[in-house]
């Protein structure tokens, strides 16, 4: 994988990402059976008085290269937990990303909080995946979805009993997204095209979502100062990964954040 962002683009990850679903096809009824036997799961915190903090399990990414090649995933999860954070996202994308499905189940059974399979979610064998290895939400990318597949990905969603947090990344994507009634909206200050982020215009899409529907801050959140900036905007979480994913005390990365009053939109 290189390292230059540029050189790993949207359309050639979901394009590998499909090879990954026809893969799954051939185990689809042992997917079944065990997403049908996985104990219940945990549900996301609603909004409280102070911003929630979704720390991310995350060994490398397209856009910043390796940040942590060595990361314990059960270590730094409960290091995540005991700093303050209210959920941890697990990446399970392994050839962008360097994460497993096995990292999350790790996870899910290590610790006592939410835990978010955030990969590029194409078809419901994904979610019975998710499922059976644990995970309480998914992952769902308007870009990456037609407005159809979006729609039936979170019905499916809902019929295992996971939360959804729809990520958009401009105002033009939150119809869609809204419609497929998410557990959360995702609004991603990375552009998936070009890897650069703006959080400028993610606060102006953050301030447009109905204020009865949670906001998770998605991307280039890496200090206090980030979270009460986004938090003005009007998030109710804030999905926080590099910063805390490279840190050799993870524990300490989240206590940093957490206590930044939210701030509830109209």
């Amino acid at each position: 994988m290189s390292d230059n962002p540029h050189r790993t683009s949207l359309d050639a990850i979901l394009a590998a990402t499909r090879i990954r679903v026809e893969a799954l096809k051939r185990d689809a009824a042992d997917l079944e059976r065990r997403a049908a036997a996985a104990p219940p799961v945990r549900p996301l915190r609603e909004p409280a008085h102070d911003v929630g903090v979704i720390a991310e399990v995350k060994r490398r990414s397209p856009s910043q290269g390796v940040i942590r090649a060595d990361l314990d995933p059960v270590q730094h999860a409960r290091g995540y937990v005991r700093g303050g954070a209210v959920a941890v996202s697990v990446l399970t994308d392994e050839q962008h990303f360097g994460g497993s499905l096995e990292d999350l189940t790790r996870v899910a059974d290590a610790v006592p909080v939410p835990v978010l399979r955030k990969d590029f979610i194409l078809d419901e064998l994904q979610i019975m995946e998710a499922r059976a290895a644990g995970a309480s939400a998914i992952l769902l990318i308007v870009r990456a979805l037609t407005t159809s597949q979006l729609r039936a990905l979170a019905q499916a969603a809902a019929a295992w009993h996971l939360a959804t947090v729809i990520e958009v990344h401009s105002a033009a994507e939150l119809e869609p997204a809204l419609a497929a009634a998410p557990g959360a909206i995702g609004v991603n200050a990375r552009d998936l095209d070009t890897f650069t982020v703006d959080l400028r215009g993610a606060e102006a899409v953050i301030r447009t979502v109905p204020g009865n529907v949670p906001v998770v801050a998605e991307s280039g959140i890496e200090s206090r100062n980030d979270i009460e900036r986004i938090a003005a905007a009007g998030a109710d979480f804030v999905l926080v990964g590099t910063s805390v994913a490279r840190q050799q005390d993870p524990e300490q990365a989240v206590r940093t954040l957490v206590g930044v009053k939210r701030q509830p939109r109209k």
